[in-house]
């Protein structure tokens, strides 16, 4: 029931430290029946998403239920809308009384719901419910339930309470989805586990280290290069094909033009990138990967325009034998093998990178100014394939970053602990016409001591606010360091930076001695 969610949510929020949250949730999965905890279960990881209920609605409704004014000041007062609301909001009707939901059937009516229906559904649910019932449909409706419980503690909770291994919970993970049946079923000794057979699971990426000084020796090392898209890992098992990002997330919506081209039973780790116009097929800018990430569905013209393919770096599985343990070198070679038998549009093989020793190795690495590389990667040729970073196994070796002067424009306050300073960063470079145009945002690379020198100076030539932003006097230079720049036609200065971060502060420096927009557009490629 809607009623026993809404105490999970209430208790979660109170619960002092990790382990009572792994007792409370561990209770409510046990107790609570199917389908009802596997949604509870996909609200507290994260994986449910309901986008009809909006906040913007939300406020309007209890706009027309109650002052307008009483709102604003509780809600000041309580700095939460999901509380404010299930308090402000009328009870029903005494004769009605409130109505016992479950949780399955709300997020039913919830899902698929058009944003010209969403009033009078969400409206009619909170009617029913009682305060309690409201705050934990608001949170569910909206995303943010804010009970300090992260998805892989929400996960060891489940594996806690019905004595399964956690490592084995996230193995399948995402190859399943809410109301999660099959997991409770292996849960309760109903089914046998799920298997990689049977869905297509993510398996944690092996990760590198920054290469810190040239302490390997490149008889034991490969080198090949460090493109510059997203890693992702595809799989394609039991007539499914998934993407997934370094972090698990599924993306093969975003991408179905490189999923509908996979039907290989194996799983695969590589760059996702696209290629470009102007690159004649090869891979471009990170920039204009940038204009497919995050669409769900991306129009046929996008796709089109900047088709998607997969750099493969290493093979995990293939025809369903588990590759991980072996040597990098066997590994590459299976996944060589395994090349013909792909899609070459849409997949090909990372090639690596000959030199006879360091030095002629650093002077590839900074001469590979590509838009899409990014450096060098260094993998032990014995190497396992591993989750996460192990010393002595892979190396990241960055090429040199690039600098330019520019002139500090506005600030924002930052978040968390930077809340109370001025942290996040624009500034500009100047235009043959000796106008200042904006050409990134940085909001790291500086020290304790310059960050409340930049929070200080900032408070000191403030000429104009916007909301939270500060607009300056046009008189600090920073140093910026900066990967790559490219092309971008959503910035006026017609540029747009890669991993931009101040390098250092140039109170030395004249705002008007700062670089040109020509300058910096010079250092494309």
């Amino acid at each position: 029931m809607m009623d026993a969610f809404a105490a999970l949510l209430d208790a979660l929020l109170f619960a002092p430290g990790r382990n009572a949250k792994l007792r409370l949730i561990g209770a409510y999965l046990r107790t609570t029946p199917d389908p009802d905890r596997g949604w509870a279960l996909a609200a507290l990881t994260g994986g449910l998403q309901l986008k009809a209920v909006q906040p913007s609605l939300i406020r309007a409704l209890i706009s027309e239920r109650v002052d307008p004014a009483l709102f604003a000041y509780s809600y000041d007062f309580v700095g939460d809308l999901a509380e404010t609301v299930s308090l402000l909001w009328p009870d029903p009707p005494v004769d009605a009384g409130p109505v016992s939901l479950s949780l399955d059937a709300i997020v039913q009516r919830l899902t698929g719901l058009s944003r010209a229906e969403a009033p009078a559904v969400v409206a009619s649910l909170l009617d029913g419910l009682t305060p309690q019932g409201r705050y934990a449909l608001l949170k569910l409706a909206t995303g943010g339930l804010r009970v300090g419980v992260s998805a892989r503690l929400a996960k060891t909770a489940l594996a806690d309470a019905f004595g399964l291994d956690v490592e084995a919970v996230e193995e399948v993970w995402h190859g399943l989805s809410p109301p999660y049946r099959p997991l409770f079923d292996w849960a309760e000794g109903r089914s046998p586990a799920p298997t990689a057979n049977d869905v297509p699971v993510f398996r944690p990426f092996m990760l590198a280290h920054p290469l810190e000084a040239e302490s390997v020796d490149l008889a034991d090392y490969v080198a090949e290069w460090k493109w510059d898209g997203i890693r992702v890992q595809v799989t394609h098992v039991a007539g499914q094909t998934r993407l997934f990002s370094r972090t698990g997330d599924d993306i093969t919506a975003s991408f179905p033009d490189v999923a509908a081209a996979f039907r290989s039973h194996a799983t695969l780790d590589g760059e996702l990138l696209v290629r470009g116009d102007a690159q004649k097929g090869e891979a471009a800018s990170f920039n204009a990967l940038q204009q497919r990430l995050g669409r769900k569905a991306p129009p046929a013209k996008l796709i089109g325009d900047y088709p998607a393919f997969v750099r493969l770096y290493d093979a995990l599985t293939i025809a369903g034998a588990d590759l991980r343990a072996l040597p990098w070198t066997e590994r590459r070679a299976r996944l060589a093998a395994l090349m013909p038998q792909l899609d070459a549009s849409r997949f090909d093989l990372s090639a690596l990178v000959d030199a006879p020793d360091f030095a002629a190795l650093a002077a590839l690495r900074d001469a590979a100014r590509d838009t899409a590389i990014e450096g060098l990667m260094l993998k032990r040729r014995d190497s396992p394939y591993v989750a996460g970073r192990r010393a002595g196994l892979w190396y990241k070796w960055k090429r040199s970053a690039l600098t330019i002067d520019c002139v500090l424009m506005y600030a924002q306050r930052g978040h968390g602990k930077r809340s109370g300073l001025y942290s996040d960063y624009t500034f500009g470079c100047w235009s043959d016409a000796g106008e200042l145009l904006p050409v990134g945002k940085a909001y790291s690379g500086f020290t304790d001591v310059e960050l409340a020198f930049l929070d200080k100076w900032i408070r000191g030539h403030t000429t104009g606010r916007f909301g939270p932003v500060r607009e300056v006097e046009k008189a600090l230079v920073l140093e910026i360091a900066f990967d790559s720049v490219h092309v971008s036609k959503r910035h006026k200065s017609g540029l747009a930076m890669r991993f931009p971060r101040v390098s250092r502060l140039r109170p030395d420096k004249p705002a008007h001695e700062a670089d040109k927009i020509a300058t910096l557009a010079g250092l494309i490629g």
